[in-house]
This record gives structure tokens, C-alpha cells and sequence, in this order.
């Protein structure tokens, strides 16, 4: 199966001139890879989208591997004051959407039935979904990591045929996102099995949480399909070193 390398850019860089700069170093840096068989995806902040994807598509014969996609997404058109929509994210060419981010769960008060509702719109709009899925620290203390993904899974991808989806599951365990305390990669094995019993073999999985350079093949050596990078995106070379990793 293809491995994929998602940068999730979040609330950085902090100008447009920085996005440009960090995504033009991040394309020379790939351009130059051998054998690459990976898919990237960048997803950068809503406001950077046009320009970054404008820019790429006079560049896109370099290099095929690269994708763009969003960060979030609202699950119906119409009168919603500053949300952006599903033909909005469209219209613009963006190819991939994460759902289910736990910033957006603990931070805007997403539950689960709304990140059901997202991937819904965003498949039926043939958008692919990145849907993140993980436990808190509390929740891992008191023996629940197997509750919650299966609860996250269940409902978030309720009513959806996997076969053929275009889906991504993402194992991000809350407690080691911008912490540096990475879950180690045989107790994040562990996950990917649940996670895939869960699923079928229909949808790749991935880890994110304080990957890096040193540890992001671990992952894909004990299962994984790739990895979503969250701060370690936003240093170009560490994440070309990454993506190149990922081609051993």
C-alpha cells in the first residue's frame, strides 16, 4: 500500500511570505528524492490555500507526489459566518481534508457526530478524509485508549461503506501532540492493530504525535501507512529528511 507524509501546518507560518517560503524549500527538497513513492500532502491555514495551490499548479509537472488539502472543513453550504465549505475547499483544488483533529475536538467542541457529518459531505464532494482518532492522557491512565478509538471509529465513520472510501485513519494520541513525548512505536503498534480490526484493510493508517526525524520510520516499520507531522512540518529540511526515510 502507498505511505503518505501529511503536514499539518496548523495556525503556522504566520505570513504568506513564510508559507511561500517553507512550501518552495519543502518542493526543491523533494524534487531531488529518488524512488519517491510516497504521497505528500501539505495542508496548510484556509488563507494560504489559493496562493500555495496557484503557485504549484504552474510547478506540478516537477513532481506528482505532492498533494494539498485542508485542515477542517464545514459539513453543509449556506449562511455559516466564517466557515469554510466543503465547494469552497473544492472549488480551490484542494484534494485531501483532516477531520476529527483533537484541537478541534477539545478547543470548538467537536464530537464525534459532527466529524460523522464532515466526512460524509467531504466523501460525497470525493474529497479524501484524513479522520484523526486518539486518547487523552487521562483517558490513557485509567486504561481507556481501547474504549475511546473504538467509540471515535464507530461513530465518526457510522453510515460510511469503508470499501473503496477514501479514507485515512490517523492515530493521534492527544497526549503526545506538540509534547515531544512521542507514544513509543510498539504501544502505537498496538493502536494500529485495534484500529485495523476496526476498519478492515480498506483504509491506511498513520501516526502522528511528536514525530521526527529520528523516530518517523519506526512507525512505518511497525505498520503504518505514513504519518501526520504537526511542528516538524514547519522546519523544511527535517521534514525532507522525513519523507526521504520513508522511501528506505
Amino acid at each position: 500500500m502507498k505511505k503518505f507524509i501529511i503536514a499539518n501546518w496548523k495556525c503556522n507560518p504566520g505570513s504568506l511570505a513564510q508559507a511561500k517560503e517553507l512550501f518552495n524549500s519543502v518542493r526543491q527538497g523533494i524534487v531531488g528524492i529518488k524512488g519517491l513513492a510516497s504521497e505528500i500532502v501539505i495542508c496548510p491555514p484556509f488563507v494560504f490555500l489559493p496562493e500555495l495551490l496557484s503557485d504549484f499548479s504552474k510547478r506540478k509537472v516537477e513532481i506528482s507526489n505532492i498533494k494539498f488539502g485542508a485542515q477542517n472543513c464545514f459539513y453543509q453550504p449556506g449562511a455559516f459566518t466564517g466557515e469554510v465549505s466543503i465547494n469552497m475547499l473544492k472549488d480551490l483544488g484542494a484534494e485531501y481534508v483532516i477531520v476529527g483533529h483533537s484541537e478541534r475536538r477539545q478547543n470548538f467542541g467537536e464530537t464525534d457526530e459532527m466529524v460523522n457529518k464532515k466526512i460524509k459531505a467531504a466523501l460525497e464532494a470525493e474529497l479524501k478524509v484524513i479522520l484523526c482518532v486518539g486518547e487523552t492522557q487521562k483517558q490513557r491512565q485509567v486504561g481507556k485508549t481501547d474504549d475511546i478509538l473504538l467509540e471515535q471509529l464507530e461513530v465518526g465513520l457510522a453510515g460510511i461503506p469503508l470499501k473503496n472510501a477514501l479514507i485515512l485513519v490517523a492515530y493521534e494520541p492527544v497526549w503526545a501532540i506538540g509534547t515531544g513525548d512521542n507514544c513509543e512505536p510498539q504501544d502505537a503498534g498496538k493502536a494500529r492493530l485495534l484500529i485495523q480490526e476496526e476498519i478492515g484493510e480498506n483504509a491506511p493508517i498513520l501516526y502522528g504525535g511528536s514525530v521526527n526525524v529520528k523516530n518517523a520510520r519506526s512507525y512505518i516499520d511497525v505498520g503504518y501507512n505514513g504519518v501526520l507531522i504537526g511542528g516538524v512540518s514547519l522546519k523544511a529540511e527535517e521534514f525532507v529528511k522525513i519523507v526521504k526515510n520513508s522511501c528506505k
